[in-house]
């Protein structure tokens, strides 16, 4: 992998300065500048700051969802959940479940069904709403789903069911034009004509909303002595939106700093508590990095390789015992993952170097991938580690059950992967059988024949929209850490804010004497550094090459605990010489 350019972020200095105006510790308010804060109100991440669910700039479609609901539930009939089979689809559903009981309905009432993924693919398919059928339901309720299931909602609607949307992606285009199903109610902030201003809600994140609207629906009806609270819930949302790379703008952020609130407070769902247990993490210190690589991938893994019923019972259980031997089942399968995911890139990695050495060199500016071994449940995981390597949008494929290749894909910034997607589809209309996501990631089916075909179509559309500067990593980094800023305090103040997806954590940079370096672990670079005089200790992880006496490095401030002893540590992320 070729350095990184980096590029030091902007401080709006008037900004940075308000902020320390209103109390934001100097540093903190330089960091929150250069993200976009631009007054100390957006830092507030209390409930009452939530974008309202209905009004002006509501939740399109809510106040339909709510009333569709209510009916529901207050005439005893039942409704079956349709999920999703990753990690915000199992907390979507999970909250949908728990929301739903805690405004009264009975658990004969509510049902879930969750897609296999080698089996029924993505979305309420017509097979799944069949699959519903079964427990009798009257109403289906997609959680992060059936934006764009056109012939599964018809399908549905065709056997007298009702059919409520709920969901984040972007809908479907067809003959150029966007199309949502005609369901009874659609929750979507990315849906035609609606003005939320959070488009970057998870599943989860909907799934919420529409609780909290069809609790003032039951409320402007009498139903309730005591009218229940849902905050309950935000643990479950804010693994969601942190597990499925969502922005974490504002709103998101209020909603992550609420759920890890709980966790660090120990009042979180039994089963997230298992899976902090099983990964050996400790809940009383959670951070957002706990969620996106320790309890989500967990989670995944079920609907990777297995079953996701197995995730969403973990959430649902509220047995602390049950949820501890569930979670540790996940923990056995996404430590099968791994392995099968250790495997499949290093077979992703010779496929690559093999169509680099054909190219004399040269590398695509999109890349496909396809191997007869490849496993269909680590596709994306892989494409996403490639797209890493390569700074390039990258598909991996795998054959599916059905015979037809089925491909995830991940992208880079200035490329919106769903709509390079539509434009191979009319350039080539017969090659894609199926296509949706999002700008940064998105699947597509097609035939086995035609994967070669497809690298082609997709890399012309790459060429055609990236230039070379969007075809060179960059790290964004916010120049130097003051030396008095190189505390435990600085580094446990970073650690209580909510970093993520378009919010990224803090990354340092500045020029260094390297006084000594080993490896530990046979693959971590541990390091001596040298500057103005101070002596610092470093770690890059996951990198074996020697540095020189003196370079430029990026890094990240932590602490590291060891035998109960915390110290300050740099955490590299890249160099220059």
């Amino acid at each position: 992998m070729n350095a990184p350019r980096l590029i030091e972020r902007e401080v709006p200095p008037r900004t940075a300065w308000a902020l320390e105006q209103a109390g934001v510790a100097p540093l903190l308010a330089r960091l929150l500048a250069a993200r976009g804060v631009r007054e100390a109100t957006e830092l507030d991440d209390s409930l009452a700051q939530l974008l309202p669910p209905t009004g002006p700039n509501g939740l399109k479609g809510l106040t339909e969802a709510a009333v569709l609901l209510a009916d529901t539930l207050q005439r005893g009939e039942r409704l079956v959940i349709v999920a999703d089979y990753d990690c915000d689809g199992a907390t979507a559903c999970a909250v949908m479940l728990r929301g739903l009981r805690l405004l009264g309905a009975r658990p004969e009432q509510l049902g879930y069904v969750v897609p296999d993924r080698a089996v029924h693919g993505y979305g309420l398919t017509p097979t799944i709403v069949d699959l519903a059928l079964e427990q009798q339901p009257k109403l289906l309720v997609t959680v992060d789903n059936g934006i764009a299931s056109l012939s599964g909602v018809a399908h549905a609607r065709a056997h007298g069911l009702k059919v409520l949307v709920t969901d984040h992606h972007l809908p479907a285009v067809v003959d150029g034009a966007v199309v949502v199903p005609e369901a009874d109610a659609i929750v979507n902030p990315n849906q035609p004509g609606c003005s939320f201003a959070s488009k970057s809600l998870a599943g989860v994140g909907v799934a919420f909303y529409v609780l909290m609207g069809l609790r003032a629906e039951l409320r402007a009806r009498g139903a309730f002595s005591e009218v229940p609270r849902l905050d309950g819930l935000l643990d479950l949302v804010a693994l969601g939106t942190v597990a499925d790379v969502v922005k974490l703008d504002a709103n998101n952020r209020r909603l992550v700093a609420q759920g890890l609130r709980r966790m660090r407070a120990g009042r979180a769902q039994p089963g997230v508590m298992a899976l902090f247990s099983a990964a050996k993490r400790d809940a009383s210190k959670a951070q957002g990095f706990d969620l996106g690589f320790a309890l989500g991938p967990r989670i995944n893994a079920a609907g990777r390789l297995a079953d996701m019923t197995l995730g969403i019972e973990t959430l649902t259980t509220d047995d602390p015992e049950r949820a501890l031997t569930l979670a540790t089942q996940l923990d056995a399968i996404n430590r099968e993952r791994r392995e099968i995911e250790s495997g499949m890139r290093e077979m992703a990695e010779a496929r690559l170097d093999a169509l680099v050495e054909a190219l004399s060199g040269a590398l695509p500016p999109a890349v496909a991938l396809f191997d007869a071994d490849f496993h269909e449940g680590v596709v994306g995981i892989v494409a996403s580690r490639i797209k890493d390597r390569v700074h390039r949008p990258t598909f991996v494929f795998a054959r599916g059950a059905d015979g037809q290749l089925k491909g995830s894909g991940r992208s880079i910034p200035g490329f919106h992967l769903r709509d390079a997607l539509d434009l191979v589809s009319k350039r080539e209309p017969e090659l894609l059988a199926k296509f949706g996501g999002h700008a940064m990631a998105a699947g597509a089916t097609l035939a086995v024949d035609d994967v070669n075909r497809f690298a082609l179509a997709l890399a012309r559309v790459a060429e055609e929209w990236l230039s070379e500067q969007d075809l060179t990593r960059t790290l964004r980094h916010d120049g130097a850490l003051p030396a008095e800023a190189a505390t435990a305090e600085t580094a446990r103040l970073l650690d209580a804010q909510v970093w993520g997806q378009g919010f990224e954590p803090p990354v340092f940079c500045d020029r260094f004497e390297l006084i000594s370096q080993r490896l530990v672990g046979e693959k971590h670079l541990k390091l001596r550094l040298r500057q103005a005089g101070r002596l610092i200790d470093a770690i890059w992880f996951n990198h074996v090459d020697m540095l020189p006496e003196r370079a430029t490095l990026a890094y990240r401030l932590s602490l590291d605990e060891w035998q109960g002893q915390q110290r300050v540590q740099y955490v590299i992320e890249a160099v220059q010489a």
